[in-house]
């Protein structure tokens, strides 16, 4: 995407002052933007996170109780998506108990350690192997998404879960952090079977989200949050002092007082738009009574048709 950039840029950045904003997925020394690279696999995150703070999603998906600690996730994809969603639910208290990839598939019912995973996978290009596991195979590692788990992650292909093995899954979420990892018969069988599918068009938005960060940043020709973090970080200042507290420079706790970088603005923006997100459609699959892949589409529609609406172009 550099490239792709940088050749427009040389064609047509003299009379185009917002050439840079061509395309997204530049390096970030190259008119790209901080946390890009974890941004699909982290909206993946923020959308099981938000889900499992309403009351109605997790009564609905017959989990204990709410929020994501202990709860047990199974990752099929262990690439950008599968790999940081990961990361990001294992910080917050879940268990990764099961990861797959398209060689080799590894298990262990009181979880598995994510980063040490990631570096066996770098080092030997399989999964087998890993000495944390209690249960491996490289035969069909497809296999390991039947196992019984709290989330299910399709984080790799199309058509992962389909009519071959529909009922044999047994996770009582899945959240598609692929594109179309769901088969529209596997669905309806899931669903019709109360598993919840969280569809990809929600659950795995935080990529496209955060290009359109990037996009604002080559439209504004500044770095979030380069006009106002050291602002921020003397009025923090100026609030201790007024209270009574001196803070040396030097000290450890200076971090928590500095105002938000670029990778902090990314993603708490893109916490935010999640967040939102998930809500609305959810809301809408509640008050409609629709499946929640249903109630995106309806919603989307509903959009583009109040916006013709209003700008007078509906007969």
């Amino acid at each position: 995407m550099t490239w792709i950039k940088d050749t427009y840029v040389n064609m047509y950045g003299e009379g185009n002052i917002n050439a840079e904003g061509c395309c997204t997925g530049k390096f970030p020394s190259q008119g790209g933007i901080e946390g890009r690279t974890e941004s699909t696999g982290l909206g993946v995150y923020y959308c099981i996170k938000k889900l499992l703070e309403i009351e109605s999603f997790v009564e609905k998906s017959k989990l204990t109780d709410m929020g994501v600690a202990n709860k047990t996730v199974i990752v099929q994809g262990f690439g950008a998506v599968g790999y940081w969603a990961a990361k990001f639910l294992q910080q917050d208290g879940a268990k990764i108990i099961g990861i797959i990839e398209y060689n080799s598939a590894c298990y262990n019912q009181n979880g598995l350690d994510v980063d040490a995973v990631k570096n066996h996978w770098n080092a030997r290009k399989t999964l087998k192997g890993y000495n944390r596991s209690t249960e491996e195979t490289d035969l069909d590692p497809s296999e390991f998404m039947e196992k019984e788990c709290d989330i299910l992650i399709p984080a790799a292909k199309e058509l992962a879960i389909n009519m071959a093995n529909m009922e044999d899954i047994k996770a009582k979420i899945v959240v598609e952090g692929a594109n179309g990892p769901t088969s529209f018969a596997a669905e309806n069988y899931l669903t019709e079977n109360g598993t919840i599918v969280v569809p990809d068009m929600l659950a795995n938005g935080g990529g496209v989200t955060c290009s359109y960060f990037e996009w604002l940043k080559n439209l504004d020709h500044i770095a979030p949050g380069r006009m106002t973090k050291k602002y921020a970080e003397k009025q923090n200042m100026k609030v201790l002092e007024k209270m009574g507290y001196k803070i040396p420079k030097s000290s450890p706790h200076m971090k928590h007082l500095t105002g938000a970088r670029e990778i902090d603005i990314v993603y708490s923006g893109l916490e935010e738009i999640m967040n939102g997100a998930v809500v609305e459609h959810w809301q809408y699959a509640i008050d409609e009574n629709l499946s929640f892949r249903d109630a995106c589409f309806g919603k989307a529609i509903k959009k583009v048709h109040q916006h013709f609406e209003q700008s007078g172009l509906m007969i």
